[in-house]
């Protein structure tokens, strides 16, 4: 689920519109798309469903339903928007909320980003702790484990109240887990100083290492499901002997792990539509499709839809399914051991490529972030230091083991921005106001930009703490929410500014 532009994207044109002799064609998009959403986290969402308690109707087919609508999202509303314009969000959002504004959304989105490289971090740290473990022991994380050392009580209720954790089963660990952190801070290092020093040649390494990767991902799926046809002693003839096999053994449906939420296809299609809510319906990818000939080039983000986000989550959840099966006790989703038990060396070369090649970028963008808000600081300074905070984060396995909660936060988090830009584009002239206003009236923080933005966060956030919905089910109500707040709230500020 990666969500980098910058094999397309080069820094170029950051403050005027992509000429024509920069635009790209539809085989460029096709292989990005592909490459950055066969990633290392889809190795710890994939066993996340299983844990969760998913049926095998409920997975195969929600994934599809929910794949399919996250491209018709991109083809839809964000790629025509793109076309159109052919600026990034950045400076879309700089002529529509003013740069202070700007800035605010930067750093929530420079930290976001900063979490989700730990998570890659944390997958690639999983398969060093397996190589290490041939000369001392490295202690692993756990399902629902949090931190790799004590936290206060405060911490945990937080999280629980934004709806991450089950306070009833999180584990609370007693003491520091030392080797957890050094690998961890490691892998984290060494993923910031090349993110620093040699973005383009890890973006080369990683275009070419995605083929690989993908055909890898699923091996995996295939030699686990050899594997579980191995132990069962069963044999598969037919579709319907497959089909039996995967919703008793595979994907059976019963209750999740502890400490999990139970999934359903609603769950399924949900997640699978809104896990990039912020590239798509939140416009972050105006930055990518800005260099697109056409708009329709927003069917390409099929091939990591279907190649990541359902090849590679399937591949990843059965060898997970396979570890249960063999020891229902061992339930953490570790990407380097079950990968080590599938294809060996070859496995956890994967999982450290997968998760650094995807992590690096991340850090690079989320550099860029902060750099646009510390611009008399150098990139490299930045990046690293943007490296170290995403090193830290991926000592958490929190971020990890509770990906599926995280992803939906930071979507929601960065959604209402998203539906101001539509709006803005498209409706708000309708109504006899100004699109751009910031650029136009020379204001530097549009308070009905914010405001939409900050109430729709707070409305989302007391549907999930107040009314029980669940995190995943908030981002559509919300970006509606958040749609109708800007045009109600620009009717008043214009009118006010203009009065």
């Amino acid at each position: 689920m990666g969500m980098d532009e910058e094999p397309i994207a080069t820094g170029e044109f950051e403050r005027e519109p992509v000429p024509r002799r920069a635009l790209l064609g539809f085989k460029d998009f096709v292989g990005m798309y592909a490459g950055e959403h066969t990633a290392g986290t889809e190795l710890m969402l994939g066993p996340l469903f299983v844990a969760a308690g998913v049926s095998a109707f409920d997975l195969l087919v929600g994934l599809i339903v929910g794949n399919l609508l996250a491209v018709l999202s991109w083809t839809f509303l964000t790629a025509p928007i793109a076309t159109r314009a052919r600026l990034t969000l950045y400076y879309q959002l700089e002529k529509i909320c003013g740069r202070r504004l700007v800035t605010l959304y930067n750093l929530a989105n420079g930290v976001m980003f900063c979490f989700l490289a730990g998570a890659m971090i944390t997958v690639s740290a999983t398969a060093v702790g397996v190589i290490a473990g041939h000369w001392t022991n490295v202690s692993m994380p756990g399902l629902n484990d949090v931190a790799p050392f004590p936290l206060p009580d405060g911490v945990y209720q937080a999280l629980a109240w934004i709806g991450i954790i089950d306070l009833d089963a999180v584990h609370r660990v007693a003491s520091v887990n030392v080797s957890w952190i050094v690998t961890a801070l490691a892998v984290g290092a060494v993923t910031a100083v090349v993110a620093a020093y040699g973005y383009a040649f890890v973006a080369r390494v990683a275009n070419i290492a995605a083929p690989w990767m993908t055909l890898l991902f699923i091996a995996f799926g295939l030699v686990a499901l050899r594997q579980f046809l191995d132990v069962t002693g069963r044999e598969i003839h037919s579709a319907a002997d497959l089909w039996d096999l995967a919703t008793t053994t595979l994907w059976k449906g019963g209750p999740p792990l502890p400490g999990q939420t139970k999934f359903n296809f609603m769950h399924v299609m949900f997640f699978a539509w809104f896990c990039n809510m912020a590239m798509h319906i939140g416009m972050s990818d105006l930055s990518v499709f800005r260099f697109a000939r056409h708009s329709w080039y927003g069917l390409s983000t099929s091939s990591g839809m279907f190649l990541g986000h359902y090849l590679a989550w399937i591949s990843a959840s059965l060898l997970y399914a396979l570890q249960l099966h063999n020891n229902p006790g061992d339930t953490t989703p570790l990407p380097g051991p079950m990968a080590d038990r599938a294809c060996g060396l070859a496995g956890l070369i994967c999982v450290l490529i997968a998760g650094v090649t995807t992590a690096n970028p991340t850090i690079y963008r989320a550099g860029l972030a902060f750099q646009a808000i510390m611009p008399r600081i150098s990139r490299f300074k930045v990046t690293v230091a943007t490296g170290m905070m995403a090193a830290v984060a991926g000592m958490f396995p929190a971020i990890t083991m509770k990906l599926l909660g995280f992803v939906a936060l930071y979507g929601l988090l960065l959604m209402p921005m998203g539906a101001v830009v539509l709006v803005d584009f498209w409706i708000i002239r309708k109504f006899g106001l100004q699109s751009n206003y910031a650029e136009w009236s020379g204001r530097t923080f549009n308070w009905a930009a914010g405001l939409a933005w900050f109430i729709t966060l707070a409305v989302c956030l007391a549907l999930v703490r107040y009314a029980g919905i669940e995190i995943f089910f908030v981002g559509l109500p919300g970006w509606f929410i958040a749609a109708a707040l800007y045009i109600v709230l620009s009717m008043f500020y214009q009118r006010k500014v203009r009065g």
